[in-house]
């Protein structure tokens, strides 16, 4: 009998699924990809059909599974990653009662407001890690139960992607600690679903889930859910983390004084940490780590490699495609850093960390008739830098001192954006080996913690190779430091005109 030694990794993202093959070496040995849509019903709304999920999942793995070299029975064990803070309502046969409101959402304001106005927003952020936002599932419940009370008074459970997918395979309803994390009705510290948020705006605590470490064997796949994939019936189905927690632990993030940072269309900062930490103005936020004895705190911004990609489309030309951004990058590389007194503001979707402003917009100040295309390319790379200096004062205020940063997603193929990075947070810049799939790497760590392939979250260090890849230049550290308060007093000159520029 052969013995299982590989672990079956969903990424579930907003643009389709991953599914990923991990050998015992965490290296991953084959992968496949099926998409599907988001739709935008209104203004401010984002869902997405679980079918889709599901299907994904399906055709992913019947994928890799046909491939010649390895068998069902090789599989130890199938974890997840996937795209966190969804409301997903299914009744007591597991069907959805309506498609998912995802992440991006933002239809559930009103809904935050109640939830502010019934428990404080001061003790929420306390009690969950988290400000009080309706991108979170807590305001999507409230939301549907105001706006079509007839579905949920039909209702039995609320579920995230990952979650819909393993019950799925299982039969089982179960989430874990990250994704809890992500609703403003969970404990951090008591690793449990708040009861006093949930009875103060009416919500039953049967409408949750039970919690769990990301490792837990939530179940073994059905016979059904067996001649649907093609995996092993039995085959024990790890339910995994929210993509950030999973992105944490792949990028090898897994004790006190780690750190990393993602840039992609969006960028966060994180660190490992045992507690929360409890920032006085809420600029960072706490998920709960996939090791169940720490948390995450981070900040993350809505448009990094997003703004990066919107200048492109101006400044660069032809379709998009790697040779744009190398070209863009050339031009850059050629500008001094302070990009001659040119300053981005990169708020072009507003701002989560630190300013938390939805209203916020992007902007060029400085602007003459010396700058040209490289002038642009480097104000767009450093302004993202600015911002991401600013998260990481507001982490090193309470108590984090990395001394170094760990950097993953797309931005860490540009040696450019990578030493402005260095310059501008004043770290060694570390580069992981599995750049693009940190998440899917995460996930299949806690499924291998899950089943006893290896023996805890420690693993992560020995699994993910960081190489340095560049060291602050003090000259440019003195640049950017001067340049640094600029950034921030242009935003707050700036900040009085949003709302009537958005009016």
């Amino acid at each position: 009998m052969t013995k299982p030694a590989y672990i079956l990794a969903h990424d579930l993202g907003t643009t389709g699924n991953k599914a990923n093959l991990f050998d015992a070496d965490g290296q991953a040995v084959r992968s496949a990809f099926a998409g599907y849509a988001t739709r935008y019903p209104r203004a401010g709304w984002a869902e997405q059909d679980p079918a889709d999920w599901w299907r994904a999942v399906v055709e992913t793995t019947r994928a890799l599974l046909a491939e010649p070299g390895i068998a069902p029975q090789e599989i130890a064990a199938v974890s997840f990653s996937a795209q966190m803070m969804a409301g997903l309502p299914v009744d007591a046969a597991g069907q959805p009662l309506r498609p998912a409101i995802i992440w991006a959402d933002q239809r559930a304001t009103r809904e935050a407001d109640l939830l502010r106005e019934a428990c404080g927003a001061e003790q929420l952020y306390r009690r969950t890690g988290h400000r009080i936002s309706a991108a979170y599932t807590g305001p999507k419940m409230l939301w549907i139960r105001e706006h079509e009370p007839e579905l949920f008074a039909r209702t039995r459970i609320f579920l995230q992607a990952k979650d819909y997918v393993a019950y799925r395979l299982t039969g089982q309803f179960a989430t874990d600690y990250s994704d809890a994390s992500g609703s403003n009705l969970f404990n951090l510290d008591q690793r449990a679903w708040d009861e006093e948020i949930l009875a103060a705006v009416g919500l039953a605590r049967g409408l949750l889930p039970e919690a769990h470490p990301s490792h837990h064997v939530a179940g073994q796949v059905t016979l059904e859910a067996a001649v649907a994939t093609g995996l092993l019936a039995g085959t024990p189905v790890v339910i995994g983390g929210g993509d950030g927690a999973c992105a944490t632990v792949g990028a090898g993030v897994v004790g006190e004084g780690d750190a990393y940072n993602y840039i992609g269309s969006s960028s966060w900062m994180a660190v490992a940490s045992p507690r929360p930490l409890y920032d006085p103005q809420q600029r960072i936020v706490n998920f709960a780590h996939l090791d169940p004895q720490q948390v995450c705190p981070m900040g993350t911004m809505q448009a990094a490699g997003g703004a990066y990609q919107w200048l492109s489309g101006w400044i660069a030309r032809g379709e998009e495609n790697p040779a744009r951004y190398r070209e863009m990058d050339r031009w850059a590389a050629q500008t001094p850093p302070g990009a001659e007194g040119l300053l981005f503001l990169p708020y072009l979707m507003g701002e989560r960390s630190p300013y938390w402003n939805p209203e916020a917009r992007g902007a060029f100040v400085g602007l003459s008739m010396r700058h040209g295309r490289g002038h642009a390319a480097r104000a767009a790379m450093e302004g993202v830098a600015y911002n991401l200096r600013m998260i990481l004062d507001a982490l090193t205020e309470q108590g984090v001192a990395p001394h170094a940063m760990r950097l993953i997603g797309g931005g860490a193929k540009s040696t450019v954006w990578r030493q402005i990075l260095a310059d501008v947070l004043g770290l060694p810049i570390l580069r992981p080996q599995l750049l693009a799939e940190a998440t899917a790497l995460g996930a299949a760590i806690a499924g291998g913690v899950g089943v006893g392939l290896w023996p805890d979250y420690g693993v992560a260090r020995r699994l993910v190779a960081a190489a340095e890849a560049e060291r602050p230049d003090p000259a440019a550290r003195e640049t950017y430091n001067a340049r640094y308060p600029l950034f921030q007093e242009v935003y707050r000159a700036l900040e009085p005109l949003y709302g009537r520029l958005g009016a």
